[in-house]
Order: structure tokens, then sequence, then C-alpha cells
């Protein structure tokens, strides 16, 4: 009945536990499930949007919520931390999950406004990530990411000398991501990269150029290792 019930949440046929569960384990996964939608319905009036259920988990923070529109079934864990103040604020696609410990946020400094971060549709974001969308993030439909992964889109401006770094300003850059991509843990992207769909980021890289379409990349800095599709 579970199965069945997030099949439908999902809008997905094709759904099916490949492992059956006890008793006990369903109990305890829906009760943590039914007290999410509950703190979710004290969250969803201080959104922007939010198109259907919200899953928040315990000592989840968000700030400027009205500047955040959520798709449906978007799912936020415990002590996630959401700080939507920028020019084009966060937007979640359709079930998206954000898991626990994570930190989006889109300005920094609050004299520089940031652009801001959208996920598309699908696409899971593992514990630990950190994404500072001031220069703009975009992650498309269907990306799923290890944890702790660092994406960047602002850099602080320093070939002046005779200044301190912090006073001479920061240059922002956008980070795009494309569809159906898989980042490994503990991966760094900086700011100006665009990876196309499809791309596979090893574990523990820093991605610092662009890379086409079905690009397997790894290393610090990665590299292209191969194209997936080719023998």
């Amino acid at each position: 009945m579970i199965e069945y019930l997030i099949r439908k949440l999902k809008n997905d046929p094709n759904y099916k536990w490949e492992s059956p569960h006890s008793t006990r384990d369903l109990i305890s996964i829906s009760w943590v499930r039914l007290l999410q939608v509950w703190r979710g319905l004290f969250l969803k009036p201080f959104l922007k949007k939010s198109s259907g259920l919200l899953f928040v988990g315990t000592h989840v923070k968000v700030r400027h919520g009205y500047k955040i529109k959520a798709g449906k079934n978007l799912i936020l864990e415990d002590n996630v931390s959401l700080n939507a103040l920028s020019e084009n604020g966060i937007t979640f696609g359709d079930n998206v999950s954000i898991a626990r410990n994570s930190i989006l946020f889109c300005t920094g400094i609050i004299a520089y406004r940031g652009k801001g971060i959208t996920i598309g549709d699908r696409t899971g974001i593992s514990a630990g990530a950190y994404f500072a969308g001031q220069g703009g993030i975009t992650i498309g439909k269907d990306v799923i990411m290890g944890p702790n992964v660092q994406i960047f889109s602002e850099n602080h401006a320093y070939a002046d000398t005779s200044r301190t770094i912090k006073d001479q300003g920061v240059i922002k850059q956008p980070v795009a991501i494309g569809d159906n991509c898989w980042i490994g843990a503990g991966s760094t992207i900086l700011a100006g990269v665009t990876l196309g769909d499809g791309c596979v980021v090893a574990a523990g890289s820093v991605v610092t150029k662009s890379f086409p379409d079905n690009s397997v990349i790894a290393g610090i800095p990665a590299k292209l290792i191969k194209t997936r599709g080719e023998s």
C-alpha cells in the first residue's frame, strides 16, 4: 500500500521497491513522513509557491521564504538551511529532495545581491551539500549527487595589491549542470562551469572548466577520462 502511494505521489508507474521491509520499518518510515508533512503545513503559507506536499524535517531553517517556489513533494530533511534572498530566489521542481545538513543560499554579502538557485524535477541532493548561488546555479532534471558536494558561483576580485581583497568586490559567474548527471561525493564545482547532459563527476573532483554532454571527468583539476557511450 505504501509502495502504491509513493508511486502515485511520484507519478511514476514503474516505481517499485527492490527489497522488502518489515512492518516495524514501514511504521517507522511512515511516522517520520507524517511528521514531516505536518511541519510542511506550517511552512507552506510562507513560501511564494508550493504546488503539492511539503516534507520538512527537524531544525529546518528558511529565510526569505517568499522568494521560494516549490514543486510537488519537496523534501527538506533535518537541519537543511535555505536563504533565498536574491533576484530570482530558489526554485524547486517536482519530487526534489534535499538531504540533511545541506545549505543553499543566494546572497553572501548584502551589498552584492545574488542571482538565485534553480533545481529541476526528480533531482536528489545528498547530505552536507553547500550551494552558493550568488552568481546563479541551475541544476537540471534527474540529477543525483553524493554527500558533501560544493558549488560556488562567485569569486572575490584580488588583482589590486594596493587594496585589501575584501574591498575589491566580487566576480559572479553562473554554474549550470545539465539533466541526468551524477556528481560524486565530495566534488567541488567552481564558478563559471557548465556541465552538459549526462555527465559523471568522480568523487573528490574539483571542476574548474566546462565539459560537454556525457563526459566522465575526474581529478584535481578535473579532466576528461572518457565519454559515455563510446567503446
